[in-house]
């Protein structure tokens, strides 16, 4: 798997001339989970040194959020592990968002569908990816939507974004070091 796989016309342009990835999270109305791998991938982009690499955002496939910040829940438990989630909007997925980015990265096996049923141009079918195929360590498929549940549920979407994250970033690593 590699974090460009093509079609992509608007990359990151880096200090170096070469092009940033670009990677929107998706979920079913952008305020638990795909706001939550966002400000988690930032925060570890950013702690790498690797700002200049990357273009990170998040949508939902339902507009019911839209303008909305993250579930308090959800701003709640980022924050206790340093995350601000506070900044972000809901915003619904748009054809345009698979033109733009490099990577449309799916919480589940629903929002992966919807995704596919979307996509514009088959060509840019291989930019769809479940978020936790970064992660395959974890032996989850799927980041569990913990809106009807308790706080555990907001922990463990948390566990596994961060798993995800490093996985995108570790990806990102053996791609700078083998010169892709």
């Amino acid at each position: 798997m590699i974090l460009h796989p093509g079609g992509c016309s608007s990359g990151v342009t880096r200090q170096d001339g070469r092009r940033g990835v670009r990677i929107l999270m998706v979920c079913l109305g952008n305020i638990c989970r795909s706001p939550t791998a966002e400000g988690v991938l930032r925060a570890l982009v950013r702690q790498a040194g690797h700002e200049s690499h990357f273009f990170i955002d998040s949508a939902g496939m339902l507009a019911t959020h839209a303008g909305q910040a993250p579930d308090r829940r959800s701003q709640q438990a980022a924050l206790q592990r340093g995350y601000d989630l506070s900044s972000l909007r809901a915003r619904q997925v748009n054809v345009t968002d698979f033109q733009r980015f490099d990577w449309l990265l799916a919480m589940d096996h629903d929002n992966l569908a919807g995704l596919q049923r979307l996509c514009p141009d088959p060509a840019w079918q291989d930019k769809l990816r479940l978020f936790l195929s970064f992660a395959p360590q974890g032996g989850l498929e799927e980041v569990p939507d913990p809106y009807y549940g308790g706080v555990a549920g907001f922990e463990q979407v948390l566990d596994l974004c961060e798993a995800g994250a490093r996985g995108i970033l570790a990806m990102h690593a053996r791609q700078q070091a083998e010169g892709k």
